[in-house]
Formats: structure tokens, C-alpha cells, sequence
């Protein structure tokens, strides 16, 4: 694995990762389709064809990357589009590929567009063009490159240029984690880390954790602090009560920003629409993470709705919020 990206995740969550399809937890459409993909690669001996991941961050993406390398038993390189600064970075990891190699490359979006024109060419004919020499006696070379998987990831599949998109033969999107599902991960996780959970405490982590793994291995992680040092070591539902309201996360698993980019709406907008930078600026956050962090949640949850005029704050706001909520002849405006 590359140092890279060993260096950049927290040693405790690659410990929690899952490393076949049996042990991934959720998205059952999606692992059914390509359970069957991955066996006919395997039984024809070639590469599987290249894989596009799309989906909100901390739902699986990276994970099943590694997974989908290991249940090839293929080596697996990582690296993300910002990390590809020129060609010639490109060119270094894909004349290293081992045959069938997995290369997984985070942010694809981000792709600047000269990496992005060598690696159509690489993804289609598995050879790389490569110039030699400068001026009148430069000359384009193609060396061969060994038949690999490319997964590329992004939380932003609408900017990913079409050429690219459609060079990927497997398509996936993925969804927010239902209740059963993140409970079912509270339990896989716990056993791993050696503590205790309790029924009532696993469902209450699952509801507040966005429908995100990540974000609920995370809670599961905060918790096992609190039931350790302030308890008897099992995290228990009053562990998890507790522990949330000191977190500052609600039932519906808002944290503190979510409900002031609620409030900025309602009580500095009246309600909205207000523009996306407008509002960011407001809550002193970035306009990116503001797109795709806070946003899509709010929107899942029905509490922030996205309209061409703005973000407007919809009436199960108001209400989560405690406040009262607009209406319009009797009647809920959203």
C-alpha cells in the first residue's frame, strides 16, 4: 500500500475497514451487481473494467476499493487527483502497475486536463503516450502499459468531464446508510475495538450519525472515551445520550453547524433563498464544504431545500429549530 496513504488515514479506521464483500455492510444493490462482476474478471483471468464511484463523502467509496482489490487479489494503489500535479506523476504509478493492478484515485474531479487526456489513452489501450526529446526532433512514443482497474471517486460526478465518465464500463452511486444498516456497522465495529454496545445505544448512534459510516464509527469511537473514563466501560444508552449533547449532535444527528446554517436562513434571510456563497460567508465556512458536507444531509433530511433562486429553509426546519414556520393561506410554503 502506498505510504502516502497509509499516512493520511487514521490507523484505527483502516483497522475498521472491511476487506471483502461479505463484510461491507449496506448498499446490497450495489455489492450484488458487482459481486458478479468481480467473479466473471476473475474466472476470465483479465482485469476488471474500470469502475466510477459517486456518492456523498464517508459512504464506502475508498473502502470498497480496497475491497474490490482484494477480492481480485490484486495490489492496490491509492492516490487522489490533487496529488497528480503533472503528467509525468501520472506516468510514474502507471508504469509501476503490476497486471490487473487496482488504481484508485480519489477526487477525480480534480483532475487537471493534460493528466485527464493521458489517462483516456491508458484506460482504453493500455499504453501510455509519452514525448521524447524537445523541438523538431520531438517524437511521440506509446509504451505499453499492463491491463489494470482504474476506480475513480468523486462526491461531485457533475463535473466530471464526459469523456471521462464514459470511459468507466462500471458505474456506481452510492446512498445514504439506512438505520439497520449503520446499526449492523455499530455492532461489526464494536466487536473489533473490544468494547460493549448496548442495543438501545447502537440505534441511538445509528440515528445520529447522517447515514454515514464514517461519521458513526466516529460517534462509536467518542463514545467508548466517555464510557472508559466516566463509566463502567459499556457504552450504554445514557453513554451515548450524554456524550451527544456534549458533542453538541441532536436526535437527527445535526451538529452545531448544520443548525446555525438553518438559523442563519430563517432568522438573516428570512427564511431564504440566499445564494450559496452568501450563506457560507454568513456561517464563516467554505462554499465547498458547505456543497458537500453540510448540504446534501440537510437536503436528505428534508430540512433545506435547493431551488434556482437559493437555499430556503423548509418548515421541518422551523419545527426542528423550534420556531414557527411560514405558511401561506393555511397551507406549508415547503
Amino acid at each position: 500500500m502506498d505510504p502516502a496513504f497509509e499516512a493520511g488515514e487514521d490507523e484505527r479506521e483502516l483497522t475498521l475497514r472491511p476487506k471483502l464483500l461479505s463484510e461491507f455492510q449496506g448498499q446490497a444493490a450495489l455489492k450484488k451487481n458487482l459481486e458478479i462482476f468481480i467473479r466473471a474478471a476473475r474466472e476470465r483471468e483479465e482485469a476488471l473494467d474500470h469502475l466510477f464511484l459517486m456518492g456523498p463523502p464517508g459512504l464506502g467509496k475508498t473502502t470498497l476499493a480496497l475491497v474490490v482489490a482484494n477480492e481480485l487479489g490484486a495490489d492496490f494503489k491509492p492516490t487522489s487527483a490533487p496529488a497528480l500535479d503533472k503528467p509525468k506523476d501520472l506516468a510514474g504509478i502507471l508504469t509501476t502497475l503490476r497486471e490487473r493492478s487496482v488504481l484508485f484515485i480519489d477526487e477525480i474531479h480534480r483532475l487537471k486536463p493534460a493528466i485527464e487526456e493521458m489517462l483516456y489513452i491508458a484506460m482504453e489501450d493500455f499504453e501510455l503516450d509519452w514525448v521524447i526529446g524537445q523541438g523538431p526532433a520531438a517524437r511521440t512514443v506509446r509504451i505499453p502499459v499492463p491491463p489494470f482497474t482504474l476506480v475513480g471517486a468523486t462526491t461531485k460526478a457533475g463535473t466530471v468531464s464526459a469523456p471521462l465518465a464514459s470511459r468507466f464500463g462500471i458505474s456506481l452511486r452510492f446512498g445514504y446508510y439506512d438505520a439497520i444498516e449503520l446499526e449492523a456497522i455499530v455492532h461489526r465495529s464494536s466487536a473489533i475495538m473490544g468494547v460493549e454496545v448496548d442495543e438501545d445505544a447502537a440505534t441511538l448512534l445509528a440515528a445520529s450519525s447522517r447515514g454515514t459510516p464514517r461519521i458513526v464509527n466516529r460517534l462509536l469511537r467518542r463514545m467508548r472515551d466517555f464510557a472508559q473514563v466516566e463509566g463502567t466501560g459499556r457504552i450504554t444508552k445514557a453513554v451515548v445520550r450524554g456524550g451527544l449533547d456534549r458533542l453538541e449532535i441532536d436526535e437527527l444527528g445535526l451538529e452545531r453547524l448544520d443548525r446555525e446554517i438553518l438559523r442563519a436562513i430563517i432568522q438573516k434571510y428570512a427564511g431564504g433563498p440566499v445564494g450559496a456563497e452568501t450563506l457560507a460567508i454568513t456561517v464563516s465556512e467554505g462554499v465547498d464544504s458547505l456543497e458537500d458536507f453540510y448540504e446534501p444531509y440537510l437536503i436528505q433530511a428534508g430540512l433545506l431545500a435547493r431551488t434556482s433562486r437559493g437555499r430556503v429553509a423548509t418548515a421541518a426546519a422551523y419545527r426542528h429549530l423550534d420556531m414557527e414556520p411560514p405558511s401561506e393561506d393555511g397551507r406549508f410554503l415547503f
